[in-house]
């Protein structure tokens, strides 16, 4: 397994791919701390743009990827090494090359602009939403073996959590405003990794109390150190939850 999760990471390398994901993180994060006034708000900016960029570069990377893999894999398919392996050393390699990137194009200028908590969350999120779109891209290409449907599925999935399902939310809450839907709304937010996300750095950020009486809901649940660990063990549901169920079809299905 370790081969093959070295040969994969040597392909990916290869590609430049990468290479030009950290150039673009490491330009966009300096970028923006140079243009912030403060730390907080050069942490505020690079969140927003993460959310928007990271699941997508994710997603499209990973099913690209997984598809130009099939001949490789066949390879595989026809030696004595279980498909499991197969698939999560494809899944391991895609989402570790990704992840280096993060934290070598975000990771050092938020350590270096704004050392803390807060700018630790930001990177630790950014590599849990690597790891949750990798495995929902994954998950796309097992369901079907047409290039094209893949990658359209994957981006309608990144299309929904990134844009429709706040939309969806805010209709919600517009439609029911009349009822109490804290709770609610905080159940909505746990069904979508990427808003998630972006309320453990905002509550970092100290831009609670803006947010009114569900802002302090947030805070009173994720403000702690319990709160924190659930809401990541979430996160980690979000990986787990779509990168069995596409290693499960893919140990099924023909190649």
């Amino acid at each position: 397994m370790k081969k093959i999760i070295k040969y994969v990471l040597y392909d990916i390398v290869r590609n430049k791919i990468v290479v030009a994901y950290t150039l673009f993180l490491l330009l966009l994060s300096v970028g923006l701390f140079n243009l912030g006034s403060s730390p907080e708000k050069g942490l505020l900016s690079l969140l927003n743009l993460v959310l928007l960029t990271v699941p997508l570069i994710s997603i499209v990377f990973a099913t690209t990827h997984f598809y130009n893999s099939y001949e490789f894999m066949e390879l595989l398919v026809s030696q004595p090494i279980k498909r499991s392996k197969i698939f999560m050393s494809e899944y391991l390699g895609v989402t570790l090359s990704l992840s280096a990137a993060l934290v070598i194009g975000m990771g050092i200028p938020v350590m270096l602009f704004a050392p803390g908590a807060t700018g630790l969350y930001l990177v630790l999120t950014g590599v849990f939403i690597t790891f949750i779109f990798v495995a929902l891209a994954f998950l796309a290409s097992v369901l079907t073996r047409d290039k094209a449907k893949g990658i359209g599925i994957a981006l309608l999935l990144w299309f929904y959590f990134a844009l429709i399902y706040d939309g969806i939310v805010l209709f919600i809450l517009y439609s029911f405003a009349d009822y109490p839907l804290e709770y609610a709304t905080l159940t909505m937010t746990a069904l979508n990794p990427v808003d998630l996300g972006r309320i453990m750095v905002l509550l970092n950020l100290d831009v609670s109390a803006l947010m009114g009486y569900t802002g302090a809901l947030y805070k009173s649940i994720f403000g702690s150190m319990w709160g924190i660990v659930s809401a990541f063990g979430v996160m980690l549901l979000w990986v787990t939850i779509p990168l069995i169920t596409s290693r499960n079809i893919f140990q099924k299905r023909d190649l």
